[in-house]
């Protein structure tokens, strides 16, 4: 079996890997640098069980499902790639600022202690006890102690190396214009007008999905776009240590001192520019949380673009054409579910079936006017 996969993020990469240690030919396509789109602008945050929100039942149970993989996932990564990812377990805290905020949280965190996650409600002085430079104003938190996170960047690092050591093939800096198909299934990808040969074509490449030539129809992904930046705290006495959700911004602590800051949601297409009112927002509302961000330097500003498809989750499976697959429409979760969209896009691929826990996610949903978000 020889499998082409177009796009080279996270789900890419992780999908490629995936089938290559079962020994398959794998070929990776990527428009620029692998690893530099979605995947190198997030935030790593595996919040499975805080960003369960109404009406997102059936993601929320695909993303615990994720997250619970992804402890095992990580050693395996880096057992095989020599790179760490670091990986780390002090959970996300939930903050409320006024009355309001906490009327809120209380109501999503009953919708989410309904759905099976284990949460704790904090008083604002025992949300200072765990992160004592919280703002004094606090009307409560919420503690999600089974949340993790990863340094995005460091697991594209990791799963490029693990992808090659398993004898992998990346071609990047390559654009796929269209997807071939031939006798009623799928045959390969033209690049530059050749055809590279292979079984199976995976469209893995997020926002950018869109712009690869179909045999059939895919259904759309848009580009939504997140403005972020990063400040540097002192290592040895970091201002934060858990992943804080506040009201307006998120923030993520690394280990070498980065906190990252995040993140604007825009229906701007693929405009990348960082502007004054995206940048002022992130600050205002970290700065509200937590005051002291004020003397931080900023050291990095970036944008990213989430791929969303019609109800924000993934597309995943079988299209109408056989051979041809589909792992996109990741949105805000592209991180977080790595790790089940490579083990499930792998054995359907291996198995000639769809893997029971991506069932919902079928690009046939649109078709029979379902909605799994």
């Amino acid at each position: 079996m020889k499998v082409a996969i177009i796009g080279a993020g996270v789900i890419g990469l992780g999908i490629g890997w995936r089938l290559a240690q079962r020994g398959i030919e794998v070929t990776l396509f990527e428009r620029g640098a692998a690893g530099e789109g979605a995947s190198y602008a997030a935030a790593g945050m595996l919040a499975a069980a805080c960003e369960t929100e109404p009406g997102e039942a059936a993601l929320g149970v695909l993303n615990r499902a994720s997250m619970q993989l992804w402890p095992d996932f990580a050693a395996e990564l880096e057992h095989a790639s020599g790179m760490s990812v670091g990986l780390r377990r002090e959970g996300t805290l939930v903050i409320a600022l006024n009355r309001d905020d906490g009327a809120k949280l209380r109501h999503d965190m009953a919708f989410q202690t309904s759905q099976g996650v284990s949460l704790e409600w904090l008083t604002p002085a025992e949300a200072r006890e765990r992160e004592p430079f919280l703002a004094p104003q606090l009307a409560g938190a919420m503690f999600s102690p089974g949340d993790i996170q990863v340094d995005n960047r460091a697991v594209v690092r990791a799963l490029l190396e693990a992808f090659r050591r398993a004898g992998g093939v990346l071609r990047d800096t390559t654009t796929v214009n269209r997807v071939h198909g031939s006798n009623g299934r799928v045959a390969g990808v033209f690049v530059a007008h050749q055809l590279f040969e292979a079984d199976i074509v995976v469209l893995a490449a997020g926002a950018w999905s869109g712009g690869v030539g179909l045999p059939v129809p895919c259904p759309s992904v848009r580009p939504i776009k997140g403005q972020m930046l990063a400040v540097q705290m002192d290592p040895s006495a970091p201002l934060l240590r858990h992943v804080v959700w506040a009201p307006r911004a998120y923030m993520v602590p690394r280990l070498d001192g980065r906190l990252i800051i995040g993140g604007t949601v825009e229906e701007k297409g693929f405009n990348s520019d960082i502007t004054a009112g995206g940048v002022y927002a992130l600050l205002d509302g970290a700065w509200r949380a937590l005051p002291g961000i004020e003397e931080l330097k900023i050291i990095e500003t970036w944008v990213g673009f989430r791929p969303g498809s019609r109800d924000d989750a993934p597309i995943l499976g079988a299209s109408a054409l056989p051979g041809l697959m589909f792992a996109t429409g990741h949105h805000r979760n592209g991180i977080l579910l790595t790790p089940i969209t490579a083990d499930a896009m792998a054995s359907t691929i291996m198995a000639g079936k769809t893997d029971e826990r991506i069932t919902a996610f079928g690009a046939d949903r649109f078709e029979q006017g379902r909605s799994v978000a």
